[in-house]
């Protein structure tokens, strides 16, 4: 009887140890890369059982943000069907089909693909979960480069001209260099610029007919040197991390241009200029889903985190126009100096 006893509480041990073994989720694994502006990176994660069939695994790439509503998507995989999205669309593949081997390859890395990234492998009842940490070498930590043209619109800037306009948004004219850093950065603009060596170009990421033809590859385009009185073109423009503060000035109500003026020197401030909310955002993170007015008569605004309604896809200073100055549309971004 007693034999019988023992016997009974040595599988019941078994059992409950069995039972622990199969509920219990493994730790999270984290992994961190490093990868140069530019370059491609493979972000890597495997499930972590053999037994496994390629069509009944699901994997799921998300770019996690620490507040969780501003996750994004990167790459969905369920056995043949896979799909990419937003930013990711056309630059994420699966590293191979290996059943458990569910690694992405990110080509030409930006600034912004920096971040943490989560990978999900569901196997039947059997889920694994695993993050890596994606950081970004180079780029243009100090400043940010930005396309310009006047309010009179685009291709009416003589060489001169375009000095002058990127000094007047407190900035000044790109050079070669730093529009390149900002092309490998992610930078896509399909009208041709000044540089401060007298070259006219613009920088591709994604090659389409309009923009120097669909055949060509990622690059900036080139139209070499120009006449720096008669040739007429856009401006991109350089703007360093400034010493101040740039924010938006709370209004009861909407505002001409002339009112947006006064109202930030009213506040001990001047109205933004372009260059000052572009530093802003890409070296400050700043992020606000308000169209306000700027000191070249402008309507902009900053968004660093991608929303709906706001900027869905991607980050970027969104360009509204030059609307009327009489109209009380808006309101005002102003720029405070530090004492």
């Amino acid at each position: 009887m007693m034999r019988l006893l023992c016997i009974t509480i040595l599988f019941m041990t078994l059992a409950g140890s069995a039972y622990s073994q199969e509920t219990t989720p493994p730790s999270l694994k984290r992994v961190k890369v490093s990868a140069q502006l530019g370059d491609n990176i493979t972000l890597p994660c495997r499930l972590w059982s053999s037994d496994s069939g390629s069509l009944n695994v699901r994997i799921h790439w998300t770019k996690v943000e620490d507040d969780e509503a501003m996750n994004e998507d990167v790459l969905l995989s369920m056995g043949y069907h896979k799909k990419t999205y937003g930013s990711f669309d056309g630059r994420v593949f699966m590293q191979n089909s290996d059943s458990e081997d569910a690694s992405i390859i990110i080509t030409a890395v930006s600034m912004d693909d920096m971040g943490k990234y989560q990978c999900e492998i569901m196997n039947g009842i059997e889920e694994t979960v695993q993050e890596v940490i994606l950081e970004v070498q180079g780029g243009l930590i100090d400043g940010v480069v930005f396309p310009y043209s006047p309010p009179l619109g685009r291709y009416n800037l003589n060489f001169n001209d375009a000095v002058q306009a990127c000094e007047d948004q407190d900035a000044v004219i790109a050079s070669h260099e730093q529009l390149l850093e900002a092309w490998k950065g992610g930078l896509d603009w399909c009208n041709a610029g000044w540089l401060n060596d007298g070259t006219v170009q613009y920088p591709i990421t994604k090659p389409r007919q309009p923009c120097g033809g669909s055949n060509n590859g990622p690059g900036l385009r080139n139209y070499g040197r120009q006449d720096k009185k008669i040739s007429r073109f856009d401006v991109f423009c350089f703007a360093s991390a400034f010493k101040g503060h740039l924010y938006w000035l709370v209004q009861p109500e909407r505002l001409t241009f002339y009112e947006a003026v006064q109202a930030c020197r009213d506040d001990g401030a001047e109205i933004a200029k372009v260059g000052q909310i572009f530093a802003a955002w890409k070296i400050e993170g700043y992020d606000r889903c308000d169209a306000g007015w700027l000191a070249d008569g402008s309507v902009r605004y900053p968004i660093s985190r991608p929303r709906k309604n706001c900027s869905p896809t991607e980050t970027a200073v969104r360009f509204v126009g030059f609307p009327d100055k009489t109209v009380k549309s808006y309101g005002v971004y102003c720029y405070k100096a530090d004492q």
